[in-house]
Parts: structure tokens; sequence; C-alpha cells
């Protein structure tokens, strides 16, 4: 998150892919990279990324039970990403060690998940708000809590979200689709990455 609070979503990718997609995102600056399980075979993708980039931070997306966290644990990933929060999914990640960053949209649901011990939140879908609920969630969260909007976020939209105060985003579609091959990424990813160090100029493709 210091480095590039930028999570990569690679929703779709196939184990074959995923060290050729993972090479040209970590070259671009990625260092949090997440495969969802509705993806085709997820643990062996996750596996894949482990052993290839050991300095990257690699976990799993759409994790909805707690028998899912134990598998991702197993499979070598650091992350637990979900779109929803469940308490059991929050703790037993937790007690594996790992990053929780559950989803949220709600106070309730934000402060229910930072109480089950979640590292971050995940504000999705952030079609469903706007940087003013990024802004207003912050007034009353615990200072320093790393709000992520996921949905709709892109190169062309970061500034507005960064500048209420998210934490970084997750970005899916933007950054990656199925069937996408490296070199395609490699721009995609590039510029999202200006983006982000520049937020006061233009995204270029």
């Amino acid at each position: 998150m210091r480095e590039l609070p930028l999570v990569a979503i690679l929703r779709g990718v196939k184990p074959a892919e995923a060290p050729a997609i993972g090479e040209v995102l970590v070259e671009a600056g990625f260092r949090l990279i997440e495969v969802p399980l509705n993806s085709p075979q997820p643990l062996d993708s996750i596996a894949a990324l482990r052993r290839r980039f050991p300095d990257a931070v690699i976990g799993a997306g759409t994790v909805l039970t707690a028998v899912e966290v134990r598998d991702v644990a197993s499979a070598g990933g650091e992350l637990v990403v979900a779109p929803n929060f469940d308490r059991e999914v929050v703790e037993e990640t937790v007690r594996l060690g790992l990053a929780s960053l559950p989803g949220i949209l709600t106070p309730t649901e934000a402060f229910a998940a930072l109480k089950a011990g979640a590292h971050g939140l995940k504000l999705f879908p952030a079609e469903l708000a706007s940087p003013a609920a990024v802004k207003a969630l912050l007034a009353v969260l615990p200072k320093g809590t790393p709000l992520i909007p996921v949905g709709g976020v892109g190169a062309d939209n970061m500034a507005v979200w960064r500048a209420a105060g998210a934490a970084g985003f997750g970005l899916g579609s933007s950054l990656y689709r199925p069937g996408d091959d490296a070199a395609t990424v490699r721009v995609k990813a590039t510029t999202i990455v200006s983006a982000w160090s520049n937020p006061g100029k233009p995204a270029k493709a």
C-alpha cells in the first residue's frame, strides 16, 4: 500500500496467462494483485503468481466463506478481498494472518467490519457511492482507516476520489479484461500508474 496503493483485479485470468500478466503489472509498479475466486482455476493462478513474484502481495477476491479463506492461504495468498462483509470470513482471514479487505457500502457495515478485525475497507460497488460518500465515511471512521473504492474507477476519474480521501483503488475492467494479452495490460497499467503518480495531469493511453 505504501509503494502503490492500487490493487490489480484479474477477474477471468487463466493460470497459463497469469505469470505474463503479472510480469507487466509488476514492471509498471503494481505490488498488489488479486485473482477473484470466480476465475478459472483461481488457486492455481494465485500459486503461480506467488512463486513468480515473491515480493508482491498476491491474494484472492470474491472470497465468500471461511473455507475459501483457508484455500487461499494454502495456495500462498496473503490478501483476502470480498464484495461483502461476512464476520466469519474476516475473522478467519485475521486468524490465518492474511490481510482482510471486506466490501462495505454503509457506515453500519464499515464499523462492523472493523470490529471484526478488517485491515481496510473496500467501498463496493463504488458506482453506487460517490467521492462525497468517501469523505463522509472517513469523517466518522477511525482515523487512518484505509478506504478503497472499487467499481467504475479508472485513470480518468481517480483524482476526484483521491481528493475525497480514498486510500487507493481496486482496478478491474479498466486494467484487465478476460482475453487481454500482456501488451494490452502493459499499456493500461502504465496509464493508470501515471494517473496515480500525476493526479493533476490528464490520463493518456
